[in-house]
């Protein structure tokens, strides 16, 4: 490799022997901290990703995504898992058409056709996950659990906040104790516009990055769009949510307006974002002036 950032001779080795051809390497990582990912071409064109997650805990979270819900979208829209080292915290993946969204050139009908299926493949990944035992404790505890931290978070986040926001935010996660039982599901855990693929050629969309996967409320995952597109893009809400099958009933749209203040104030905390930190922080006070404003649904 030439790149500058080179792979480990021995997860070189590893990935030689599972591909069984050494392939021709191309460092792809995102520009943000922590990222680690290159694109294999094998002899004859065959193209596969390697990934190296930051953490542990981000690796287990993708490969048992990835062996247990992710097939049901499909293998040409959504990664499936070549093999996988825990020694390496490596996930060797087969390409998916495409590219994000977020970098792509492409007309409102288009972006709006690839928010409609990106809402079916949610819908389609939110069954797959088997909710029994351990499982639907994890996803049932979930909102409490953001409940329980906001104190935390709002601690570190400091002065970043002004007692206003402190305010609205406590009230907020306040409200996730007194909800009724929500729709639980197998979720993405970052669905936004960067991890959506869309392939012009093909007409489709696809998703990637099932890091933060796991059991949890419906609402969670849609709480990146809800602060990333949807305040300025209903149109994209609208379309995304008819593709999904089914709108939020208030009760999810309380916990989702609560859930994205929680997020906010956790982007703001420093060391916090395993993404560009600026970007992140941008992302959070962004969020919480909307919701100040009472513009953020």
């Amino acid at each position: 490799m030439t790149d500058s950032t080179v792979a480990a001779p021995a997860l070189l080795a590893w990935v030689c022997k599972e591909l069984g051809a050494r392939p021709s390497i191309r460092d792809v990582s995102h520009a943000r901290r922590n990222s680690r990912v290159w694109e294999l071409v094998r002899p004859g064109g065959a193209r596969f990703y390697l990934k190296v997650s930051p953490q542990p805990l981000m690796y287990e979270r993708e490969t048992f995504a990835l062996r247990h819900a992710v097939p049901a979208l499909g293998a040409d829209r959504a990664p499936q898992l070549r093999a996988s080292s825990a020694e390496h915290l490596a996930l060797l993946l087969t390409a998916v058409p495409g590219r994000p969204l977020r970098e792509a050139t492409v007309t409102p009908a288009e972006e709006a056709r690839a928010h409609r299926q990106g809402g079916v493949l949610l819908a389609r990944l939110h069954a797959a996950g088997d909710l029994s035992g351990v499982r639907r404790t994890e996803a049932e505890r979930a909102l409490r659990a953001g409940a329980d931290g906001a104190d935390r978070h709002l601690r570190l986040a400091g002065d970043r906040l002004t007692p206003e926001e402190r305010r609205l935010v406590r009230d907020l996660a306040e409200q996730l104790h007194s909800l009724p039982p929500l729709p639980l599901a197998f979720i993405h855990g970052d669905a936004r516009p960067r991890n959506l693929l869309w392939s012009q050629p093909l007409a489709q969309a696809g998703w990637i990055d099932f890091e933060r996967a796991r059991f949890a409320t419906v609402a969670h995952d849609f709480v990146r769009m809800s602060c990333d597109v949807w305040p300025d893009r209903p149109d994209l809400r609208a379309a995304c949510l008819q593709g999904y099958g089914r709108d939020l009933v208030p009760e999810e749209q309380c916990a989702l307006k609560a859930l994205a203040a929680l997020d906010a104030v956790s982007a703001l905390v420093p060391g916090q974002a395993h993404d560009d930190p600026d970007v992140t922080a941008s992302r959070g006070r962004r969020t919480l002036d909307r919701l100040m404003a009472g513009v953020l649904a």
